[in-house]
């Protein structure tokens, strides 16, 4: 919205500044180069995110921002013939990408408390398997026994692990890819590095994997992160301390805002993300949407089965979140 200034608690973006290392790196890279293509292979990128995480640069596959590699996920995985899995409350866009690419699926129910079925994605004989852990948009997180586990059910397909938001508390599978030639990993920098609007996402998994989805880029673009994205990207890797710095604030955040919450009234599920996915017995999840929203505070509401009572709720700084808990007690007194 454009109409005036909102505290803008709706897209799970960081409340926080990129690392100033960043924005020296695209400051530096903005000069005569710029006339000429980027390396279309990331290469410094894809060194400092091998680095980063223990693997080498054929395991490790950037592009434009998470949602388009998860594209080229659909793409090059997946067999029409056999049913994807993925739970009924997740990710808004795997079910458009299923579509899409006109691909079989399957959407396996949550529990009642919405953790995943376990039991349902161990089955076997599914075509795929995508997770998002933390899942969005409840923010329960999954532990690394249980994603091993639904990769040695699904040997023979691959398994996506969506970790958009595992800089926030969960645990990561990156360290099952020695060991698993079926799982593929999907970060972005939008969430825990702040940069939303560099567009900046990667894969990672054993080199087969990300050569397939090399033969998919460059059937459509061979450019797909630009020189000051490339650069940008490079130094947020590069500046561990800072990463370590921010999402601590913000999950110190988190902790302090449920507390406050809890004290309106309001229950909530555990989250290991940068959002909260909150509801209220007392008043329904579109009133106090539109009720915040007049008074300025912009917060997630899904018409959807199952969750059209809950809002979701992205992580603000202390100010932001200490003005949405004076809001929520005005509008439930």
């Amino acid at each position: 919205p454009k109409d005036r200034n909102f505290i803008k608690l709706n897209t799970n973006e960081n409340p926080y500044p990129p690392s100033p290392k960043v924005l020296e790196a695209i400051r530096a890279a903005t000069g005569d180069a710029l006339r000429l293509y980027p390396d279309p292979e990331c290469t410094p990128l894809r060194t400092a995110l091998a680095e980063f995480h223990g693997l080498t640069p054929e395991m490790v596959f950037p592009g434009n921002g998470s949602d388009e590699i998860l594209a080229f996920c659909f793409q090059a995985f997946f067999d029409p013939d056999r049913a994807i899995l993925f739970p009924d409350v997740t990710y808004s866009f795997y079910p458009v990408y299923a579509n899409y690419f006109g691909l079989t699926h399957r959407q396996v129910p949550l529990g009642e408390d919405f953790e995943m079925p376990l039991a349902e994605l161990c089955r076997g004989g599914a075509g795929g398997v995508v997770l998002a852990n933390p899942n969005a948009p409840t923010g329960r997180a999954l532990e690394l026994e249980d994603i091993r586990a639904i990769l040695e059910a699904n040997r023979d397909c691959v398994v996506l692990v969506d970790e958009a938001y595992v800089d926030f508390g969960a645990q990561s599978a990156v360290g099952l890819i020695p060991a698993f030639d079926n799982l593929v990993v999907i970060h972005t920098l939008s969430k825990s590095r702040s940069l939303a609007g560099l567009r900046v996402g990667y894969a990672l998994g054993q080199p087969h994997l990300m050569a397939a989805l090399c033969c998919v880029r460059d059937s459509i673009n061979s450019y797909t992160v630009d020189r000051l994205a490339q650069a940008g990207a490079t130094a947020a890797i590069e500046d561990r301390a800072y990463l370590q710095e921010m999402t601590e604030r913000v999950m110190a955040t988190r902790a302090r805002s449920q507390v406050r919450l809890q004290e309106l009234g309001f229950q909530f599920l555990p989250s290991l993300s940068n959002f909260l996915f909150i509801t209220h017995p007392e008043k329904t999840a579109q009133e106090l949407l539109n009720g915040l929203r007049e008074k300025g505070i912009l917060v997630r509401w899904f018409n959807h089965p199952r969750i059209d009572n809950y809002l979701r709720v992205s992580i603000g700084t202390d100010e932001e979140m200490d003005a949405l808990c004076t809001a929520l007690q005005e509008l439930l007194s």
